[in-house]
């Protein structure tokens, strides 16, 4: 089991987008929202994903090619 930290920021035309349910749906992935500022105009979220590594990047790399753009994050984002 793999526990990666990321940020999703999203355009504006998909703020309103169920994406974060979708990758748990469709990829073996538990997520944990950690941190998140979404508007009318666009959003972004910390995550911490937890599932195999391989189900991680199939899960990424759907995200990726949905528009939303991938970041790392180092720390725990809640305690600042």
């Amino acid at each position: 089991m793999t526990r990666r930290r990321i940020k999703l920021t999203f355009p504006q035309d998909m703020v309103k987008e169920p994406l974060i349910h979708l990758l748990g749906k469709n990829f073996e992935i538990v997520s944990n929202i950690r941190r998140a500022d979404v508007r009318e105009n666009m959003g972004w979220v910390v995550l911490e994903l937890d599932g195999e590594e391989h189900e991680i990047e199939r899960g990424l790399h759907w995200i990726v090619e949905s528009g939303v753009r991938v970041d790392p994050v180092s720390g725990d984002v809640v305690e600042g």
